[in-house]
């Protein structure tokens, strides 16, 4: 008979013509392979039709809290005898000694015929009626004693049934056990001298390497990309003054994003040194202006957790008034919204921002263009809409051929001029971005966010890398 045989199934076959039938456990000894090993033999061996399976479930005994001290100090009973070994006693004195016992151990001596009642006033009297020998249920408390046993091992199952009536005196453990032996079909294979074929086709043990999560590769050629396209990256804090994240936006003081709905808010922390003087007059004054309202520079002057990543470039180009500059942020940011299959309390963002004196809408679209074409989206058209700090504003939409819609996908827009001008920036600004999870939900194909964070390890390594 010719059979391809790993070299775990042959010694686990060599090991079950000495033993005729075994468990995992017993092979591990016997054949000195792991428990894994043993286990994965067993179900290759099952599949050929070499080897029966089966599965018993056994059940143990162990004494309870109740049977660990009936066996160190007695039953209820054995104390009642105990008591009256040397003469009668009334009712009141041994409900004194066996306080709640007392009921319990009347009925079981009674029972065991051990005690007779001798009924007067003004309490009846107990006394021993004869020699008290060990009862069914003590005995087997004895041999259960203090490990555990297997129930096929317990003679007496009435006695057995008796003790598991009184509470916490007897758990019981359901395992379950595998039995394997050899079936007729591999009885004739000798494993001693049979090598049997290579299987050239056969599956090779899968590796599971170390790898990058997907999300962060995302973010990594997001990063390479910006660098490729000439840009510089800014960084910022995570922890934010409103006035860098609203106000410096031309972002209105009793605007609903501003409400705790909206932003989380750091309890009691006020920023101090956040702008220069100028900058809190210019901004402060296009706001009375454009908004028509009393600023509030308490309100400016709340720390919030960072909303987008805009307020990192616009502190950049405050602090630097570059003529020309390509400059990017790229991090998380924190909404207070409800966690849903697109949105996320926690996401990661980008924002690429351009100045110059002669740029226009027509560069950020085709910036926008180059960028979607090298990380692999080709379907891309823009749609007019509206943004509280950019004018003109457009929205990029890019086509799903797997859901067979566009979807929206980033902002853009050049910053207005409440934006800029308070803070002296005098040239034009480009600035568009939005959520990376967006995009790396169309790389490799999601419907839902948050599967980037469920850590489900059978997606982390089977998920290729998208060109």
């Amino acid at each position: 008979m010719s059979q391809v045989l790993h070299p775990i199934e042959k010694q686990i076959i060599k090991s079950l013509k000495e033993s005729k039938s075994s468990t995992p456990e017993k092979l591990v000894e016997s054949t000195k392979l792991s428990i894994d090993q043993v286990r994965r033999g067993m179900e290759w061996l099952k599949l050929k039709g070499l080897a029966d399976i089966q599965e018993i479930e056994k059940t143990f005994l162990r004494l309870g809290k109740n049977g660990l001290d009936a066996k160190n100090n007695g039953l209820p009973e054995r104390k009642l005898v105990n008591e009256i070994q040397e003469g009668p006693k009334s009712f009141e004195e041994i409900r004194n000694v066996l306080k709640s016992d007392f009921n319990a151990a009347i009925a079981n001596a009674k029972k065991n015929d051990w005690i007779q009642i001798e009924k007067g006033e003004p309490s009846s009297k107990i006394s021993l009626k004869g020699k008290a020998l060990p009862s069914p249920e003590e005995k087997l408390i004895d041999f259960l004693g203090a490990e555990e046993k297997l129930v096929n091992d317990i003679e007496d199952i009435e006695a057995l049934t008796l003790l598991k009536k009184r509470p916490d005196f007897i758990t019981e453990n359901f395992t379950k056990f595998k039995t394997i032996s050899l079936s007729e079909k591999a009885k004739d294979i000798d494993v001693d001298y049979s090598t049997g074929a290579i299987d050239v086709e056969a599956k090779v043990p899968v590796t599971y390497v170390a790898r990058i999560h997907p999300l962060k590769e995302t973010i990594n050629e997001i990063r390479e990309i910006f660098v490729s396209l000439g840009f510089s990256e800014v960084l910022g804090n995570l922890a934010q003054p409103s006035f860098w994240n609203f106000d410096a936006l031309f972002t209105p003081q009793d605007h609903p994003a501003r409400e705790m709905q909206d932003t989380f808010y750091l309890k009691d922390m006020k920023a101090s040194k956040f702008a220069t003087s100028t900058q809190i007059n210019q901004v402060s004054r296009s706001h009375k202006k454009g908004w028509r309202y009393d600023w509030n520079m308490s309100e400016a002057q709340r720390m919030a957790l960072r909303t987008h990543t805009t307020c990192v470039t616009i502190k950049h180009l405050a602090d630097n008034k570059p003529d020309e500059s390509r400059i990017f942020s790229l991090g998380r940011v924190f909404r207070n919204e409800k966690v849903s299959y697109k949105h996320l309390a926690e996401f990661n963002q980008v924002e690429g921002v351009v100045i110059g004196k002669n740029v226009t809408l027509r560069d950020l679209m085709g910036l926008q263009e180059e960028f979607y074409r090298r990380i692999g989206l080709t379907k891309i058209k823009f749609w007019p809409t509206f943004f509280p700090y950019t004018e003109p504003s457009l929205q990029s939409m890019v086509y799903n051929d797997r859901l067979g819609k566009w979807i929206e996908l980033f902002g853009m827009g050049i910053f207005r001029p409440e934006v800029t001008k308070p803070l002296g920036i005098t040239k034009p600004v480009l600035a568009w971005g939005g959520g990376i999870e967006r995009i790396a939900m169309l790389k490799y194909g999601l419907d839902d966010v948050r599967e980037f964070y469920n850590n489900n390890l059978n997606w982390l390594r089977s998920a290729t890398k998208c060109q």
